[in-house]
């Protein structure tokens, strides 16, 4: 356990990691970096100096800080983090590296307000939550190696066949390269991919499956990624491009064994259940209707998706049959800026957003499960338009495509 005074110091520098926290999370990566068998474990588009991981790192530090003294809270935390690292192959003797940076950039940032003590309370924080962190992983890189057709590492899976979505939407099928059995998964989960692609090295991305467990294949679903918004000098998405352009049937990807810790529950459950989604947020929901539909329990679902319209709308057809073939099911989509040609009723139920009003009036709040994806704005305007509705933060269940961010600031 963690002595009184580390305890006591940690909780100390919390009004310093308020303010300096990503500060210290940007240096530390800047100095872990350094190390090219360190950077190539990461996802690259989430870090530089207005990346989401340095943000997510330093609010997954200030929530240590703060409740260091009542560590049983952090184990969501703990699992999210974990799930992260063994989806990106970490291993315990790349635990000193990081811990090494971190060290460094609380001195860097900090200067002479890192005091010896501050320092050495610090360091014995880190090993207590790196050996925590260990323990876990071990976990669940153990489970990935027993499970029938479970692998540790990268596997080799070749592209069996391609299917547009939509006009920004492509589905790749996935299927073992030495022709093995597949590892069963979550709902919800997503695979990790490691691409080598010239002029640009190792490069790490994950995606969500968005097929049920026991389909006989994984399948993906990659939005091609324009330019961002206000930055076009930052490129489209790398990845998603040259899936879009080059992936075709017989081309082969390097593989991580699904992980993740947002997932169905339980497909059978008696309690409703709303999945919200917008844009390509849609893929770990369609994962999970699909897997409610094969459980054959008839569980009370809610599908509701936005989209900008009806070129964008991926999977319309089949989530439409499914709500068509299933009385548990009920399918309401959101088209933000309708086509002339989008028809009311045929393509879309709603013209607009999602609205806090609409969800209130429209879907079981006071007794559902709700699992939400989607771009961060839509996923705050959810997390606190049900949380005003009075759902428990239990029944919420979310995932960023990218770093945790916080929902409730």
């Amino acid at each position: 356990m963690l002595s009184a005074k580390t305890v006591q110091v940690v909780k100390a520098t919390v009004p310093a990691l308020r303010e300096k926290g990503l500060d210290i999370t940007r240096r530390m990566y800047q100095i872990l970096f350094t190390n090219p068998e360190i950077r190539d474990l990461f996802n690259q588009s989430h870090h530089g100096e207005t990346g989401s991981q340095p943000r997510s790192l330093a609010l997954a530090v200030l929530t240590y800080a703060e409740n260091i003294d009542r560590l049983e809270v952090l184990g969501p935390m703990v699992e999210r983090i974990a799930q992260k690292h063994v989806a990106l192959s970490i291993l315990p003797e790349h635990y000193p590296h990081v811990g090494t940076a971190l060290l460094q950039a609380i001195r860097d940032v900090l200067g002479s307000a890192a005091t010896d003590e501050i320092m050495d309370a610090w360091a014995e924080a880190y090993q207590f939550l790196a050996d925590v962190l260990i323990g876990r992983e071990t976990v669940l890189y153990g489970d990935q190696a027993s499970q029938p057709g479970g692998w540790l590492g990268y596997r080799d899976f070749v592209i069996d066949r391609v299917t547009a979505e939509s006009d920004i939407i492509r589905s790749f099928y996935l299927k073992p390269a030495d022709g093995g059995p597949l590892m069963a998964f979550k709902p919800g989960q997503y695979l990790t991919f490691r691409f080598d692609l010239p002029g640009h090295g190792s490069v790490v991305r994950n995606y969500s499956l968005s097929c049920a467990p026991g389909a006989g294949h994984y399948r993906i679903s990659v939005k091609r990624e324009p330019a961002p918004a206000g930055n076009p000098e930052a490129g489209p998405g790398l990845v998603s491009g040259f899936l879009h352009d080059h992936g075709v049937p017989g081309l082969v990807l390097k593989v991580a064994a699904p992980a993740g810790d947002f997932f169905l529950d339980d497909p059978v459950a008696e309690r409703p259940v709303v999945l919200l989604s917008g844009g390509v947020g849609l893929t770990p929901m369609v994962s999970m209707l699909d897997s409610i539909v094969a459980a054959g329990a008839g569980r009370p679902t809610w599908f509701v998706h936005g989209t900008r319209c009806g070129a964008h709308h991926a999977m319309k057809d089949h989530v439409r049959t499914v709500a068509a073939t299933h009385p548990g099911v009920r399918a309401v989509t959101f088209y933000e800026q309708p086509r002339p040609q989008d028809v009311p009723g045929r393509d879309f139920d709603h013209a607009g957003m999602i609205t806090p009003e609409w969800l209130g009036q429209a879907v079981p709040h006071a007794d559902a499960d709700f699992y939400f994806c989607g771009p961060k704005p839509f996923m705050r305007l959810l997390a606190r338009t049900l949380t005003d509705l009075g759902v428990a933060r239990d029944r919420l269940h979310y995932e960023f495509f990218g770093p945790a961010d916080e929902l409730y600031a």
